[in-house]
């Protein structure tokens, strides 16, 4: 774990600055409105931009006396040509780093920030929705789903001890699969990333190498390979190389055509990532307020879990009920709410009912008590 501390040491150094806090005097009151009414700005998590995509296009439409929290002029339901939202899919570590000096009004991350820091910065956190980390080949003759790997063998790859798809170690995991003598070309993200936060916890939790020699972090010091920035960078990386192995999210991995595997539980099943597998790891999850809903969802217990799942957590100011933060409040109270359908719709995994109504209300309790 000393990597993950040194990581969130470093993100202390950017201390929380609103931007209205540098208006010039002469025109102050004119200037904050400007700025209140201006297009909200997003950064941070490559894995869920597919969703984020779509959730801005529709809460464009959506009309602000529908929201709970609702504000004039919110600049989220204005006409297709203007800009409404603004989100920039550039990795979980820049969007908090860019949140926390005050260039966004929000970021998403897979990886939880501690109490200490949250408090530290002024900001507030919550999970919006769930998704799996899928494990993804590009293996030419092999059909998709059919490749089956464990936590050990994935750990064994990436520190290079295990170096062609024909080893014994991954031959015994699929008796009869036709896997070819060739190298495996390992592929990691070189940019400080929710999903490497992820992937690296559950590594971590199973093999204590992988603890000494990587850790679990956004950023980790890879033994080899070839780095890709973001999602999508990874999946394309993935797409043109043969044999080469990778991780990311399930639904971009899909879209790019490449073999899923089926990965080994705490159950000792292999289960394939899907909405069923996401919603079964999250069963077993306590998700509490008091904590942040700090929650980290590897190797969960169940026979049909799926045992690499990413919380995409929300972080925005602890000033909920104020100007744009009270605007953004909306946008994700909405995405709790409304949003939850087209989550489904897009392969990822909305928060159960009974998690989302108390993220909910933990919010609007916050919100109404300033």
């Amino acid at each position: 774990m000393h990597g993950l501390k040194t990581r969130r040491a470093a993100l202390r150094v950017a201390a929380w600055s609103g931007a209205a806090a540098m208006l010039p005097l002469t025109g102050a009151a004119v200037a904050q409105d400007e700025y209140d009414r201006a297009a909200l700005k997003g950064a941070g998590s490559t894995f869920v931009y597919p969703l984020v995509a779509r959730w801005v296009k529709e809460y464009r439409h959506h009309q602000a006396g529908g929201i709970r929290f609702a504000a004039s002029n919110s600049g989220l339901d204005d006409d297709m040509n203007g800009v409404a939202l603004d989100y920039e899919p550039i990795g979980s570590l820049a969007g908090i780093q860019r949140l926390q000096s005050g260039a966004v009004d929000f970021a998403l991350s897979e990886m939880p920030l501690p109490s200490t820091e949250l408090r530290r910065h002024g900001l507030v956190q919550f999970p919006v929705v769930l998704g799996s980390v899928a494990v993804a080949a590009n293996l030419p003759g092999v059909d998709a789903g059919s490749l089956r790997l464990s936590g050990p063998v994935v750990a064994d790859i990436y520190l290079g001890k295990i170096v062609r798809w024909s080893d014994p170690a991954i031959r015994e995991l699929n008796p009869g699969l036709a896997l070819p003598d060739a190298e495996i070309r390992r592929v990691h993200r070189s940019d400080g990333s929710g999903t490497t936060f992820t992937l690296t916890s559950y590594l971590s939790g199973l093999i204590p190498e992988w603890r000494e020699r990587v850790g679990v972090d956004l950023v980790v010091k890879w033994p080899g390979g070839t780095g890709a920035r973001g999602s999508r960078g990874m999946a394309e990386t993935l797409r043109r190389t043969p044999h080469s192995l990778g991780y990311l999210d399930e639904v971009q991995a899909r879209e790019a055509g490449l073999v899923v595997a089926s990965l080994r539980n705490a159950a000792g099943r292999f289960v394939v990532p899907s909405a069923s597998a996401v919603a079964a790891a999250a069963g077993s999850a306590g998700w509490d307020a008091a904590s942040d809903f700090q929650e980290v969802l590897v190797d969960a217990p169940g026979d049909n879990a799926y045992p690499v799942v990413a919380s995409v957590f929300g972080l925005m100011s602890d000033r909920l009920n104020q100007g744009r933060h009270r605007r953004t409040l909306a946008f994700f109270d909405w995405s709790l709410g409304d949003g939850r359908r087209t989550a489904g719709l897009l392969g990822y995994v909305p928060l159960p009912d009974a998690v989302s109504a108390k993220v909910r209300e933990a919010l609007a309790m916050r919100a109404k008590a300033q």
